[in-house]
């Protein structure tokens, strides 16, 4: 306790200091006493007693150290005396806590969004024992995946629901885009299919009415739903649900069980859902679709290993029980050879991981290269400073302080600094955070997620701050408190802050750390801008401006199979004879979308897949397609003539071969293997066209092979379809389409895009990237010309008195400048020659990212040279040029 009461006592710090004042004074004159006693004069005893109690001032900083509360004290008043030091130099404040909080704020930012993406649990019951169930190396693209998650058909899912042993309960789920309204006036919404256990097995609780449960699954009609927190407050006014609350949706009136919690947004990060509906199960479900994700929660004593290893002994039974029929032996043999895992799921699922996982932790280790640029930077800074204070610092020692004492108190100064900027940087860190999810953003796809700044938020900018700290604050700290005071108490004027050549070396160290730090980021910048302008100007085969396509659902329009064909073709025609198109033309792909549907081909070439699509007459010269040889599908390529392909340059060199093997592509016979709802079938090569990209612009060139959309097999046939629109203002063309289809067919749904657009859209992330790298890019190289500006500043305040002397001996200014410019040259050559070794090992973990673009290119390289060059140039000059100006008699007359 009686430490307690000493920390009380600091608030009586004077009655304290005298309290050891006093103490003090009674040792001495016990001391003096002794003396006397011993035979000493008064004089004699009383400056023995002198020498042997030392520095008055030095015992009390003694005793203030020896006691834990008094050292409490002493650290408030380093930290004052900071603020006083700080409110003398607002300039140097105000410069060192904005570049802390802006380096500090952009890192945080960018740990922000990757700790709510990958580290942040699902807002559930106990996360730590959700399991995602899936097939061990993913099924390598059998069958049809609706999805990044759909790792199981409706069969499988129906097995695991009987055999779930090392599970409390289990659950299904999948996403769904929905249409809210009218068909007329209908928007898209989304929406998440679940099974009956999925609320409960996560242990949510209803904010109103109830969640789905397993009875609600009986009907395949849909009929109720489950509103989202943020739909119900923004679509329904957050009305109380009844019984008898109801929307239209899909164009039916549907019920409203209830609305879940504000802080459940489902189990994929970074997609919310806005109504939840059950799922059913069809008369008979399609076992090669894989149409579901499945998760379950671990019974209390079961591992994810344990767990594991139970679903692989599972394996063999349950795929040979639900394999799908119509596949080719090798086909079927490898579906069997499937086996189930268990994975932890407890912070959810999401595609932004495996998306933007390595770009975000790229983005902050070029936020942290800039933030170490900015330390070297406050590093100078801080040297001179203590430079400027050496007369100050050798004051205090001369009165008794002692070195650690004043080591301490600088470095209490520099730890102020980190504060203040850790403090501001993780206020800007939010805004920060939400401008960078608001970029990843589309007009396609909107990222929804939760930035908050929680523990590790938070521990992370404390650890940034502590390094930036020990970075920027501890050499110009220990340069402060090991210089000598006799030296600076002899020196005076200018000449009273000249450091020697070891002082000088450090700081063009740090001048040489900022430019090879530099040169880093403006490769990378450099790389990623021309990577991104690669990207926008590759030819991807077609035309990207003046195109858009629509989807167009007439399900509820309840047409006959055997119809279905018909009705499409003609509504393909009624499509082009609005006014305003110019063309248009159904498909089954959408290219650049990230879509994708291949078959396997055997032809005289060899077998392999390749990509397919169905597409109308009128799908080349739409899409701006030149046919090279043969000829167009015509009306009369329907189920009942010969099936006929028109393929590109990649599938005739893999299937059919080159010109120097005398093979000509037309006529050839291609047979493609069967799949459900998809037979085996023969078709002929009637055309050639150039290679065009198939799912992205950064994909090569793949086979390609088109049927005509008459062709396509009776048995795949769905109540949709997609048509590629061509006109000169797609907007107007696709409201004058909109108006005169909801005339003719009111309930067919319908939705547009614009083609471009989704390309740029998927191009987001290589323009956050290019974006962001170059602002990193351009705010290193101002913080170059700062430092450099101000180190040279600093030299030349230095040797003032030596140029003066040389100026006044006959030098010229011209080589006043080379001596400024030869400084500059030297650092300069180190930084270049260091940051560009660092440069080349660093793009090897980002080449993956560039496209058309090697991470060593010379042109790059060369241009990041240069640029630093200028910006030294450009740093240099003035201080230069006032150097080369000095007047000799007033550099002199303070020598």
């Amino acid at each position: 306790m009686a430490i307690f009461g000493r920390i009380l006592g600091l608030f009586r710090r004077s009655r304290l200091d005298r309290e050891i004042d006093a103490e003090l004074r009674e040792h001495m004159q016990m001391c003096i006493d002794d003396n006397v006693a011993g035979g000493m004069s008064r004089s004699e005893a009383e400056r023995e007693a002198r020498l042997q109690f030392g520095n008055a001032t030095t015992t009390r900083e003694r005793v203030h150290a020896e006691d834990a509360a008094l050292g409490l004290d002493s650290f408030f008043r380093d930290v004052r005396y900071a603020f006083r030091g700080l409110r003398k130099t607002p300039g140097f404040a105000a410069i060192a806590i904005v570049t802390l909080a802006l380096g500090i704020g952009a890192n945080t930012a960018i740990f922000q969004l990757l700790d709510a993406v990958q580290m942040r649990s699902l807002p559930i019951q106990k996360p730590d024992e959700l399991s995602e169930l899936r097939i061990a190396g993913g099924n390598g693209g059998f069958g049809l995946n609706e999805g990044p998650f759909a790792h199981f058909t409706i069969p499988m899912w129906q097995e695991i629901r009987r055999h779930h042993e090392p599970f409390s309960g289990v659950f299904a789920w999948r996403t769904a885009g929905m249409l809210l309204g009218e068909p007329s006036e209908s928007r898209e919404i989304q929406g998440l299919e679940v099974s009956g256990e999925f609320f409960n097995v996560l242990g949510v609780s209803p904010l109103q009415g109830r969640l789905i449960e397993t009875q609600d699954e009986s009907s395949c009609e849909l009929s109720k739903v489950v509103a989202s927190y943020g739909f119900w407050k923004s679509q329904m006014g957050g009305i109380p649900i009844t019984s008898g609350t109801t929307i239209v949706v899909e164009g039916k009136t549907v019920q409203v069980l209830g609305v879940t919690p504000p802080s459940f947004f489902g189990v994929m990060v970074g997609q919310k859902f806005d109504l939840a509906y059950p799922t059913c199960t069809p008369e008979n479900p399609r076992r090669e679709v894989f149409i579901f994700s499945v998760m379950g929660r671990l019974k209390p004593g079961w591992s994810q290993a344990r767990a594991s290893a139970y679903l692989a002994a599972l394996s063999p039974g349950l795929f040979e029980s639900v394999t799908p029929t119509g596949y080719s032996s090798s086909e079927t043999k490898r579906f069997k050879s499937f086996r189930l895992e268990a994975a932890a799921a407890g912070s959810g699922v999401s595609e932004l991981r495996t998306e933007y996982d390595f770009s975000l932790r790229l983005l902050l280790a070029i936020a942290g290269l800039v933030l170490l640029i900015a330390c070297a930077n406050l590093a100078n800074l801080m040297l001179a400073r203590a430079s400027a204070r050496q007369r100050e610092v050798a004051i205090c020692m001369a009165l008794g302080a002692s070195r650690g004492r004043l080591l301490r108190q600088k470095l209490t100064e520099s730890g102020l600094l980190a504060f203040l900027g850790a403090s501001l940087g993780v206020a800007l860190a939010q805004p920060l955070s939400r401008l960078l999810i608001a970029s990843l953003s589309t007009g396609q796809y909107s990222i929804h997620l939760d930035v908050e700044t929680d523990w590790r938020v938070l521990l992370f900018a404390a650890a940034v701050a502590t390094v930036t700290c020990i970075v920027f604050g501890t050499l110009p700290a220990l340069r402060s408190a090991g210089s000598d005071p006799m030296t600076a108490m002899k020196s005076s004027g200018e000449r009273g802050t000249t450091g020697g050549r070891e002082r000088f070396s450090v700081q063009r160290l740090m001048v040489v750390i900022q430019i090879a730090v530099s040169m880093v980021l403006l490769v990378g910048a450099l790389l990623f801008v021309r990577s991104y302008r690669n990207l926008v100007n590759v030819d991807p085969g077609m035309k990207k401006g003046g195109i858009s396509y629509g989807f167009f659902g007439f399900g509820s329009m309840h047409i006959k199979p055997e119809s279905d064909a018909v009705f499409k073709d003609r509504l393909v025609d009624e499509v082009r004879g609005v006014a305003g198109v110019e063309n248009a033309a159904g498909t089954t792909h959408i290219p650049l979308t990230g879509g994708s549907w291949s078959h396997t081909v055997r032809a005289v070439g060899g077998e392999g897949w390749s990509k397919f699509s169905y597409v109308s007459s009128t799908y080349f010269a739409t899409m701006g397609i030149p046919l090279l040889t043969g000829r167009n599908f015509t009306n009369h390529d329907t189920n009942d003539s010969t099936l006929v392909l028109i393929v590109n340059q990649a599938f005739i060199r893999k299937f059919v071969g080159t010109a120097q093997s005398g093979r000509e592509p037309i006529g050839q016979m291609i047979r493609v293997m069967p799949e459900p709802q998809y037979p085996e079938r023969i078709y002929q090569i009637v055309g050639t066209i150039p290679d065009t990209k198939y799912d992205d612009l950064r994909g090569e060139m793949k086979p390609q092979a088109f049927v005509p959309i008459e062709q396509f097999p009776v048995t795949a046939q769905g109540p949709g379809m997609a048509i590629m629109i061509a006109s000169s203002d797609s907007a107007a063309a696709d409201d004058a389409i909109r108006r005169t289809m909801q005339a003719k067919y009111p309930q067919m749904i319908i939705q547009f895009f614009d083609f471009e657009q989704g390309i740029q859209d998927s191009l987001v992330l290589d323009r956050l990237l290019a974006v962001l790298s170059g602002i990193f890019g351009v705010l290193a190289a101002l913080l170059v010309v700062v430092g450099l500006y101000g180190v040279l500043s600093y030299f030349l305040v230095q040797r003032r008195n030596e140029i003066g002397i040389r100026i006044a001996l006959g030098a010229r200014r011209g080589q006043v400048i080379r001596l400024v410019l030869r400084d500059t040259a030297g650092m300069l050559l180190v930084g270049l020659v260091a940051g560009t070794a660092l440069a080349l090992a660093a793009g090897r973990g980002a080449s993956a990212l560039l496209f058309e673009l090697k991470a060593w290119d010379p042109v790059t390289l060369g241009c990041a040279a240069v640029l630093l060059t200028l910006v030294a140039v450009l740093a240099s000059w003035i201080p230069a040029h006032r150097a080369a100006t000095l007047d000799p008699a007033d550099a002199l007359r303070t020598e």
